[in-house]
């Protein structure tokens, strides 16, 4: 019987159509994939919380949505769009503030500074050759790089505009997949299964966990250290208490630290004589700088069990490839391409069974001798 003859054109075009109606479509797409893939893992990560405000506002679905796109506002977007504005609008502040202290003199330094081991003696040689110039010399050589600070955060303001945009797009698309999320699981499902069978299947879920995890972990996070750091920088009296907790929150996001911005803030407390307020300080500083060490991993776990190098290395390199989007984006990539290997790895039915050696036994019939015929005499 003939083998039926395959039509290579036939296929070839086949293929070619679909890859050109994907990339066509992604690139129609492409001015919301952003927002989509924002609000994609948003949803996934908040989605308990919806189910447990539908449970509690009559079992309807549309109180609940718009509660949840409330909290969105609230947490998320408005805290990320006030930093950014924040660090903008207090450009020319900073740059008054620094020109009040050059103009009462130079500071000196404290004894201690010059004993400090390797970088002491060296920080206060060159700290006496610049007060040694006098302050116009203090001043030519602070002035031309507060210029370029001022003038980047300027740039930024149009930037800040269209994250503001951004950011209400991604709502939006979140409030749309809050009102129909059990269909679009069933189709994500429905898609695993169809690719992979049941192995499938749980990796859409294992992936949906992976996303919950990380989102949680980086944006609550950031979120704590931010608040609880910024709330010790106004009790003990720091000067721009708001435009240093903006910034503690952009670097607790890509996953620095609220450290960077106290630790200098408790030194100038010190350098002044505030002694009371430097100990409380860096007392603070110690707690809101170890705190992610407990509330991270913890928050990780809550979804999937991912190691914190996996998560800040997705952080950096995402954030280095694709933006401020790439902040989110790369741990949960990283995450998700971890944790379906993981359990790709761990999948004791893909290998089938394991067949044990068995001895089989040749068994050798024992034939008893036949009895030996006697001969009789003839009679």
């Amino acid at each position: 019987m003939p083998e039926p003859r395959v039509d290579l054109a036939k296929l070839t075009f086949g293929v070619l159509t679909i890859v050109l109606l994907i990339l066509s479509s992604l690139w129609i797409l492409r001015p919301f994939l952003g927002a989509t893939i924002w609000a994609a893992m948003l949803v996934v990560a908040t989605w308990p919380a919806l189910l447990w405000f539908e449970a509690r506002l009559w079992r309807r679905r549309g109180p609940a949505v718009l509660v949840m796109v409330l909290i969105l506002l609230l947490l998320f977007v408005l805290p990320l769009t006030m930093a950014i504005s924040t660090i903008a609008a207090n450009a020319d502040d900073v740059i008054v503030w620094v020109k009040s202290l050059t103009r009462d003199g130079p500071l000196l330094l404290p004894d201690w500074v010059a004993q400090l081991p390797l970088a002491g003696p060296k920080l206060a040689t060159a700290w006496n050759e610049l007060v040694a110039s006098g302050m116009s010399g203090v001043e030519a050589k602070v002035t031309p790089y507060a210029r370029q600070v001022t003038s980047w955060l300027v740039s930024q303001l149009g930037v800040v505009g269209a994250l503001s945009v951004q950011f209400v797009l991604t709502v939006a698309i979140a409030g749309v997949m809050y009102a129909n999320g059990e269909d679009a699981a069933q189709y994500m499902r429905r898609f695993g299964r169809r690719l992979g069978g049941s192995r499938g299947e749980d990796a859409v879920i294992l992936a949906g966990k992976a996303i919950r995890g990380v989102a949680m972990g980086v944006g609550v996070t950031a979120i704590l250290q931010a608040v609880i750091g910024g709330i010790g920088l106004a009790i003990a009296g720091i000067p721009f208490a708001s435009l240093l907790t903006a910034v503690m929150f952009m670097l607790c996001i890509v996953q620095i630290g609220p450290t960077l911005v106290l630790a200098p803030a408790t030194v100038w407390l010190f350098w002044n004589g505030s002694t009371g307020w430097g100990i409380f300080l860096a007392v603070w500083t110690l707690v809101v700088g170890t705190m992610d060490n407990f509330i991270r991993p913890m928050l990780i776990k809550r979804g999937a069990d991912l190691p914190l190098l996996l998560i800040f290395a997705g952080v950096i390199g995402g954030l280095l490839g694709f933006g401020l989007v790439g902040i989110f984006v790369g741990p949960v990539m990283l995450a998700v391409a971890y944790t379906l290997i993981d359990a790709w790895l761990d999948d004791k039915e893909a290998d089938g069974p394991v067949v044990q050696p068995v001895a089989v036994a040749v068994a050798v019939p024992i034939v008893p001798p036949a009895p030996l015929e006697t001969t009789r005499p003839p009679a």
